[in-house]
């Protein structure tokens, strides 16, 4: 059986029922057994001599490897960051005293909820305590390499290109990559890294060869695609019409020569630890040419999946079979009315309540966890918008994301539901609950 919660994809738009299932709709289940250090399930069939994390099929799905060897799905949040507002700081001191305070008390709560994760733009003061969670990085190549460059501009939630361009084809691309990727070499040696995304939510659109033939002739870019363009129709000078297979080649062509310079430099400066990809979203999510070649350079396709309630089985097939890799579905989240917040910001679902975020949580993981590619998910984001913060991002303004408030007090609803099905991801599998489809219901 299924229920149905009332939601909203913006607030200009109106509240339909959305089909739902929760554990509530399952066998009752038991918890999963003792993690290892790391978090994952101990499998004295699986070792990891690497002392890294890494994949691995197993029975016909994918997994995690954690550096004990045990089997591991990440569950992480992202964003877990003391709050920067002055009323922000000002609570952080009367209910932690110190930072280092609030590290291990989060720490101590995110473990308790059966995170797993330290998700990206996370506080380098969480890998200090005495048991941390693993942790992944976020290095943004090509936003830096833009900032350094010029041209570039914030949009809502990324960095913005002229044209929509990123500066793939530019000659000293290749060199900065290189040279910011020696960052890297500080936790190359480090088990408790999961691994590193390389940016986040760049412009990979269909439409990328007639926007990188609009920028000016002298641009690296419109060089680069008319060449390859001109090549591809043997040479002619008079202007080509561009088909929608031209678009589709020249797209995963671009991916190619993007993917291969930052996966070149992260091995280079840390051959250790994963490739996580770079945070797919929008259109990207459903272009098999986008998802050939992150399968050809990534160890994890990471993927910000929002606009689905619950996860397209369809979809999700497409990326494991064009990528031939796993996925991590690195932002996704639903913010509540009941909050009191304007939540005008932001891509998640507008819901009714705190206790239909849980019921959000519970389905849309479900759904993942029904995948044999997903290898875990990160909730975005671990406290609230507070609208007193200077410079704050466009998507992040306003809006009820966390599972803490502004001021650190838990959502305890969502929280609770979150719980209740990080404690039992295994065990929804092991069971036999789950299949390609969806959960099995009675």
């Amino acid at each position: 059986m299924s229920h149905e919660v009332a939601a909203a994809e913006k607030p200009d738009r109106p509240f339909k029922a959305r089909p739902t299932i929760t554990l509530a709709d399952l066998p009752s289940l038991p918890l999963d057994p003792t993690a290892d250090a790391f978090g994952g399930k101990t499998a004295p069939e699986m070792r990891n001599e690497t002392g890294f994390f890494r994949v691995e099929v197993r029975n016909g799905r994918w997994w995690l490897v954690d550096p004990e060897g045990g089997v591991f799905l990440s569950r992480g949040v992202n964003t877990i960051a003391p709050v920067r507002s002055s009323g922000g700081q000002a609570v952080l001191g009367q209910r932690f005293g110190t930072e280092a305070r609030w590290a291990r008390e989060t720490t101590a709560f995110l473990r308790t909820a059966g995170f797993n994760t330290l998700g990206a733009w996370s506080d380098e003061r969480l890998r200090e305590v005495e048991q941390p969670l693993p942790y992944t990085r976020i290095w943004n190549f090509m936003a830096a390499y833009g900032d350094r460059r010029g041209g570039t501009f914030a949009e809502p939630g990324h960095t913005g290109y002229p044209g929509g361009c990123p500066f793939i084809f530019d000659p000293g691309f290749a060199v900065f990559c290189d040279e910011h990727a020696r960052k890297l070499a500080a936790t190359k040696d480090d088990p408790w890294l999961l691994g590193h995304f390389s940016d986040n939510e760049l412009p990979w659109k269909r439409t990328l060869l007639e926007s990188y033939l609009q920028l000016p002739p002298a641009d690296p870019g419109h060089q680069a695609a008319h060449a390859w363009l001109e090549k591809r129709h043997g040479g002619a000078a008079e202007p080509h019409t561009v088909t929608e297979q031209d678009r589709a080649d020249f797209l995963e062509h671009a991916l190619d020569r993007y993917l291969s310079t930052v996966a070149q430099a992260i091995r280079r400066h840390d051959p250790h630890h994963l490739f996580l990809g770079m945070r797919l979203h929008g259109s990207a999510l459903r272009l098999p040419e986008v998802w050939r070649a992150c399968g050809r350079h990534c160890d994890v396709v990471s993927v910000n999946y929002y606009h689905a309630w619950t996860p397209s089985p369809e979809r999700l097939a497409m990326w494991v079979k064009e990528a031939g890799r796993p996925f991590l579905v690195s932002e996704f989240y639903a913010k509540g009315v009941d909050s009191g917040m304007a939540n005008t910001s932001g891509a998640g679902w507008l819901v009714e309540s705190q206790e239909d975020r849980g019921r959000f949580y519970q389905n849309f993981t479900l759904g993942l966890l029904a995948s044999p590619g997903c290898i875990g998910w990160h909730w975005h984001r671990y406290a609230d918008n507070d609208p007193q913060t200077e410079g704050a991002d466009p998507s992040n303004l306003d809006s009820n994301k966390g599972i803490v408030s502004s001021r650190y007090e838990p959502w305890q609803p969502l929280v609770a539901a979150m719980t209740a099905l990080n404690l039992r991801a295994h065990s929804l599998l092991d069971c036999g609950v789950m299949r390609e489809s969806g959960p099995a219901t009675p």
